[in-house]
């Protein structure tokens, strides 16, 4: 396996993009096996850029304004939190900036009733990560946050409400979810015992392991969208212009190395047969001239070598290196 030129050491992230969230998780685990003994120029420049925003919250402006400014926020919060946590998990204890940028989060909590517990999130109508679906996504991402932090914190009485709030709002919409966004709060559940309950936990791994493709990967195609979501637009995007589609799934870098990822924290042996079929997709698949693996948009044909190409295919790398680093 070539090691991914992917974890892309070049330093140019946005703190608020979901695939600098995606390399922050993965790049860490690729250390050891590259003999490193510190983390890379291009983590210390990503934490360094998310610390400054966490210490600087009440000064620093929205990365979008107007009515895009409020989710704007709401998403920065939880990625900054969710990225600074994962960094002191490895410690098993919370640092001053994580504990920080988790109490920046905290308050932007939703309370309105239809979407109490969860967080304002981008919504630019693009799958996966900023759609209509996307809260859900987003609150999930909030609990991987929580997973993260010491017990101590976790039984905390001024943050015992918000738990609450968290979890009642990820099982309360569990049902109406996509198998990916389900995935996500799955791989969640691993680290905040209770999240979800047993039956539910059973009923998505037995889910997305009939969804397995017969070459072992998974198709985010086939996962992205539920019943509810069908409109002339989503129909549009699936048929005509996405890159894969539910009667031409094409398995993936990103389904199968997040549902890789969630079914082994959910407890899945790493001897079953779908995980070992989905790790054999992955080491077959990935491309040895980069170190990529390959994603497909569901929002549009894209140029995968640059510009907004490259997103789904660095996200795509990164829960694979977690899957196969696991």
């Amino acid at each position: 396996m070539a090691w991914p030129g992917a974890a892309r050491d070049h330093g140019t992230f946005c703190v608020s993009c979901h695939t600098s969230l995606a390399y922050a998780l993965s790049r860490p685990k690729l250390r050891a096996p590259l003999g490193e003994g510190a983390a890379s120029a291009g983590e210390r420049q990503l934490l360094n850029n998310v610390v400054k925003r966490v210490r600087l919250w009440k000064e620093v402006q929205p990365f979008y304004g107007g009515q895009n400014a409020a989710p704007s926020r709401g998403t920065e919060a939880v990625l900054n939190a969710l990225i600074l946590t994962s960094y002191d998990a490895a410690s098993g204890s919370l640092s001053a900036d994580g504990r920080a940028a988790l109490d920046n989060m905290w308050p932007l909590q939703r309370m309105a009733q239809d979407q109490q517990g969860a967080w304002d999130w981008i919504q630019f109508d693009n799958e996966p990560w900023e759609a209509h679906d996307s809260q859900y996504y987003g609150a999930s991402l909030a609990a991987l946050a929580v997973g993260n932090t010491p017990q101590s914190y976790r039984s905390a009485p001024e943050i015992r409400n918000r738990l609450e709030r968290l979890r009642d709002y990820l099982n309360r919409e569990f049902a109406r979810q996509s198998p990916l966004n389900q995935a996500v709060v799955l791989w969640a559940s691993a680290n905040w015992p209770g999240l979800l309950g047993p039956e539910q936990r059973a009923a998505v791994v037995k889910e997305l392991l009939a969804s397995q493709q017969a070459d072992g990967g998974w198709s985010s195609a086939s996962l992205l969208w539920t019943w509810r979501d069908w409109s002339v637009a989503t129909l549009r995007n699936l048929w005509i212009h996405s890159e894969a589609s539910p009667l031409k799934p094409r398995s993936d870098g990103y389904a199968t190395g997040l549902i890789t990822l969630a079914l082994i924290r959910s407890g899945v042996p790493e001897a079953d047969d779908h995980i070992q079929r989905g790790r054999a997709w992955l080491i077959g698949n990935q491309d040895q001239s980069d170190g990529k693996w390959p994603a497909y948009s569901p929002n549009g044909k894209r140029d995968h070598v640059r510009g907004e190409g490259l997103f789904m295919n660095d996200a795509a790398t990164a829960y694979a290196v977690l899957a196969l680093m696991e």
